[in-house]
């Protein structure tokens, strides 16, 4: 078992939201575990290596040492391995999930004019307030969002812990942005645990209420928060889709670290009983 004292550490050097161990735990309720240079995390008898070693997040042979040592220790029946690049254990033919982070130095370069324009309109409509849990404005919302919106199982998931999260982590934050009559507009979560890095982790805005500008406006304000505690990264997550990625560009953020996801079977279910199963059979 990892003590508090050396998850702290994990968390303390993050450079991505997963390495966030209180985060992973809320909302997927696993089990942290180290692996060589690597945070990994234990459910069921599956294994997510979180394969950026917290000494070098681009360290691919370190990565590589990590995923060895899952292999031989830990009995998975799944392995999903995230890093800066594929794992050479992972089988040829497996498929592989490419994207790449996001991230913003803090203090952030100075917005342009189309953005500065936007802040200047959200901000003459809406204002902002922080704290650490959701009301019912917020719930309505996210609720919304899963309503009317394609989302994955996956996101679906992550999206109903968002309270279990908030209450787990103390380095969350909520920055709202409410009309004149306290309205819910829009809001953004960011994670500052960290001690260089803070995580763009999600946004909700409301079309009927939400002015132009409202979801920067929100972010604008964890930027603030992270330059407040002295942060010198902010990370906004991964490209998923052109949308997104516009809106991280549209802040001067740049790609920071490679992300290459891939999961195998490297101990299928049952495997070990249709052995069992053959060697009965040989018995005299």
């Amino acid at each position: 078992m990892i003590g508090p004292d050396r998850l702290s550490r994990i968390t303390a050097g993050a450079v991505v939201p997963e390495q966030v161990t209180a985060y992973v735990r809320a909302v997927a309720g696993s089990k942290p575990k180290i692996w060589g240079a690597c945070v990994g995390y234990e459910t069921n008898g599956s294994v997510v290596l979180v394969g950026y070693p917290l000494h070098d997040p681009r360290d691919s042979d370190a990565m590589r040492q990590a995923v060895e040592q899952v292999l031989t220790t830990a009995g998975a029946v799944r392995l999903t391995v995230i890093g800066p690049g594929r794992p050479p254990q992972a089988p040829e033919h497996t498929p592989a999930i490419e994207d790449c982070y996001y991230a913003l130095p803090v203090p952030g370069p100075a917005p342009g004019s189309k953005l500065q324009n936007l802040l200047r309109r959200a901000g003459r409509e809406v204002t902002l307030d922080r704290g650490r849990r959701l009301d019912a404005g917020h719930a309505a919302l996210v609720q919304r969002y899963l309503d009317e919106r394609p989302l994955s199982s996956g996101t679906r998931h992550i999206f109903r812990q968002l309270p279990a999260y908030l209450e787990a982590c103390p380095g969350a934050l909520v920055v709202s942005a409410r009309r004149r009559d306290g309205r819910l507009a829009a809001f953004a979560v960011g994670e500052f645990a960290s001690l260089s890095t803070a995580f763009f982790m999600f946004s909700f805005r409301d079309p009927d209420l939400a002015p132009p500008g409202s979801a920067d406006l929100t972010f604008s304000g964890l930027l603030q928060e992270a330059c407040d505690r002295g942060q010198t990264r902010m990370n906004l997550g991964l490209g998923v889709s052109e949308s997104i990625r516009f809106f991280k560009r549209k802040w001067g953020a740049e790609p920071f670290l490679p992300y290459v996801e891939v999961s195998w079977e490297p101990h299928p279910p049952g495997r070990l009983a249709r052995l069992g199963a053959v060697f009965r059979r040989r018995r005299p």
